[in-house]
């Protein structure tokens, strides 16, 4: 292979089959700086290889050896498929068993070499080791000489084993000079927190020589991410200021006259965060603000009154929301809230158009055609458009849009929120005003670094009159749940019950399907039970969440679909099956649908996996006492990638566990402020000026 650019497709300098082209799509791996930046998953020291002689039954082991024999077949009392293969090193000969794995007879050939790692199992007397992951190595490591070494094992995907990842990486290295790699981060950066050179980095990252070397790579690459992205952010905020916005008046008259009319009394936290609101969009510098608040904080109830301010300066405020039925759901609210104020609001979904108020039936919205909801939209008659993504249509135009929403901010593209956010109007070219709301927990160093370019605001204090949801996990399924559940809806109170999945299939997860017909006819025959899940139609799902609002369904069996903003006060139980097979962060977010009222709310998290890990995680839900603490226990415990998704934030998975270091984080975010207040458009620093146009534009990916 001749010399190869950072920037070279792999695509143009390694024959691929178009199934690996595929893969290294799913992968983001698309040029050669992309494969550098492939951080191993683990590495394995040729030092820890057992040889096959020294195996003891129990043991977790990793070993190395030669494929004698090989052949799948069925047992022949439980007709189990199994695969067996006979292991040989120079020392012994031991037997690797795949159960349910048919197809790995036809992955692996007799002759080949093989890296394996798993339990060792005594059976009859005679060791074997079970269901090992295996990868197919060129040649035995066990008995090479010299120091001991680290071998790179990455996450594979078909066709993309570990073992073409340590090739083609070998590859690059020889064909291009580490120590010349540009290196984006200033010099003195890198001189401040002990890093090594970009180079050195990752040449350690892939092949290194100790444990010591792993760990600064690590530290380099990480550090490489959060700063770039404290960059983009602080300089897309930069930009932000230059702008300019529409004033809405603090009108503190209208405030009271709208708060009078709530059939609730404002906290002081809410107080507090809507006057912070207020100030902010009464100035002429855009707002740009997270609002994050737990699940029942009330941060729906400060949308509306921003927005009836927004309206009465004559202005207009769009609201999107990530689903039909959160949506519904706002647009409702709305309603209610401001329909005695005679403002005109409109509903945007893929099925529907709705406007209220209706001027056939009073108090009532109406269904419209999209084109007349577009045309009120431009001439300014609605006042406030909720909607899903499909406010993004571009026949959509406003004609003085001043104040705009999104709720769980996450769920979107980065590219829909800047097409939202950008938003123009059509009698004026200033921003508009943004807020983001989110019920996610997000741990402080994520919200530092992916919201670096909002302002931070947090509601953490719910409604008076809301009492704690008694939490409780359940190992194994536990019968007292359903009576617990046959005495709340005797009580007259409504039921939730969460599966992973919609239909039975070959795993023995919970579906909807059949627990619907084990509940609503074995179990408690007696009340209305109903279905909710993902396939079925947006007008199906609201028919139901209508019938489960009034009373007439008692219980309602559903998948995740619900995790998101349906408010049931009179439900007050909910049982979550298979609750090993859900986030944390979804678990949460699916326990706010009840205890929304102020009745004392029950949530029995029944897991089928009784393992040490599981259960731990699990019970952080019973001691947790709201969101923010859940977020900070899980960044502790596992990392924030569980909690929140690496893909949800677009890091990788050296940056989601950077994040559990608060200093390098504030390192970072100090570093990039300083650097724009020495440099603001980073003339001096090209490469790393085109580092963050390219993280602005979407063109620079970390995984």
């Amino acid at each position: 292979m001749q010399n190869v650019a950072l920037e070279a497709r792999l695509e143009d300098i390694f024959r691929l089959t178009e199934v690996q082209k595929r893969a290294l799509k799913k992968l983001s791996l698309a040029f050669v700086r992309d494969l550098l930046h492939y951080a191993p998953a683990r590495y394995i020291s040729t030092s820890s290889l057992k040889s096959i002689s020294s195996l003891a039954s129990g043991e977790q082991v990793a070993l190395e050896g030669q494929v004698k024999s090989l052949k799948a077949k069925k047992t022949w009392q439980k007709r189990l498929r199994i695969t067996e293969a006979k292991i040989a090193d120079a020392s012994g000969e031991i037997t690797a068993v795949w159960f349910h794995q048919p197809y790995i007879s036809k992955m692996l050939t007799v002759g080949d070499f093989v890296r394996l790692e798993g339990k060792i199992t005594d059976r009859k007397g005679k060791l074997f080791i079970s269901n090992p992951l295996y990868e197919k190595i060129a040649q035995l490591s066990y008995h090479a000489k010299g120091a001991a070494s680290l071998i790179a094992i990455y996450s594979t995907t078909r066709n993309l084993s570990s073992r073409w990842f340590q090739y083609r990486i070998a590859q690059i290295f020889e064909a291009l000079d580490p120590t010349s790699l540009p290196d984006p981060v200033p010099d003195d950066i890198l001189s401040r927190y002990h890093l090594p050179a970009l180079g050195r980095a990752l040449v350690a990252l892939h092949f290194p020589k100790n444990e010591k070397e792993v760990m600064a790579a690590k530290k380099r690459l990480a550090f490489d991410e959060i700063f770039f992205i404290q960059l983009s952010r602080m300089d897309a905020r930069l930009k932000l200021e230059e702008q300019s916005s529409l004033v809405i008046p603090y009108d503190k008259q209208d405030l009271a006259a709208f708060t009078k009319l709530l059939p609730f009394s404002l906290t002081k936290t809410q107080l507090g965060v809507l006057d912070t609101l207020l100030k902010d969009i009464s100035k002429k510098t855009p707002m740009a603000r997270l609002l994050e608040g737990d699940v029942g904080s009330g941060k729906t109830v400060l949308a509306a009154a921003i927005s009836n301010q927004v309206t009465k300066a004559g202005f207009q405020t769009t609201y999107m929301a990530p689903t039909e039925i959160l949506a519904r759901q706002h647009f409702d609210n709305f309603c209610k809230l401001l329909g005695g104020t005679y403002t005109k609001i409109g509903l945007l979904a893929s099925s529907e158009a709705r406007v209220f108020p209706s001027k056939a039936y009073q108090g009532q919205s109406a269904h419209i055609s999209k084109s007349q909801l577009f045309k009120w939209t431009l001439e300014g008659e609605i006042k406030i458009l909720i909607g899903t993504h499909a406010l993004l249509n571009e026949k959509i135009q406003f004609r003085n849009l001043a104040f705009i929403v999104v709720d769980e901010q996450h769920r979107f593209g980065v590219s829909q929120r800047k097409r939202l956010a950008g938003t123009k109007s059509r009698d004026h070219s200033f921003v508009p005003h943004f807020l983001s709301m989110t019920a996610t927990p997000i741990p402080r160093t994520l919200a530092l670094t992916v919201f670096g370019d909002l302002d931070l605001s947090v509601l953490d204090e719910l409604p008076p009159g809301r009492m704690p949801i008694h939490t409780e996990v359940l190992i194994k399924p536990k019968t007292r749940s359903w009576d617990h559940i046959q005495k709340e809806l005797e009580k007259g109170r409504q039921a939730f019950i969460i599966c992973p999945r919609i239909d039975e299939g070959e795993s023995e997860q919970k579906s909807v399907k059949k627990e619907y017909e084990r509940i609503s006819k074995e179990i408690f025959p007696q009340f209305k039970s109903a279905m909710l899940h993902g396939k079925m139609k947006p007008l199906e799902k609201e028919k139901t969440l209508e019938e489960f609002r009034k009373g007439t369904i008692h219980i309602l069996i559903a998948t995740s679909v619900v995790e998101v903003g349906i408010d049931i006060p009179n439900a007050t139980i909910m049982i979550v099956e298979g609750a090993d097979r859900f986030g944390l962060a979804q678990l949460h977010q699916l326990r706010g649908r009840i205890g929304r009222g102020t009745h004392q709310s029950y949530f029995y998290a029944v897991s089928d996996s009784a393992s040490g890990t599981t259960v731990k995680r699990l019970r952080s839900l019973e001691r947790a006492k709201n969101g923010f603490e859940l977020a900070e226990y899980d960044l502790e415990l596992r990392g924030p990638g569980e909690l929140t998704g690496k893909n949800q934030w677009g890091l990788s998975d050296l940056a989601m566990e950077a994040l559990k270091n608060i200093k390098m984080v504030e390192a970072a975010r100090t570093e990039a402020r300083a650097l724009l207040e020495k440099d603001r458009t980073l003339s001096d620093y090209p490469q790393l000026k085109g580092v963050v146009e390219k993280l602005t534009n979407g063109l620079y990916h970390f995984e």
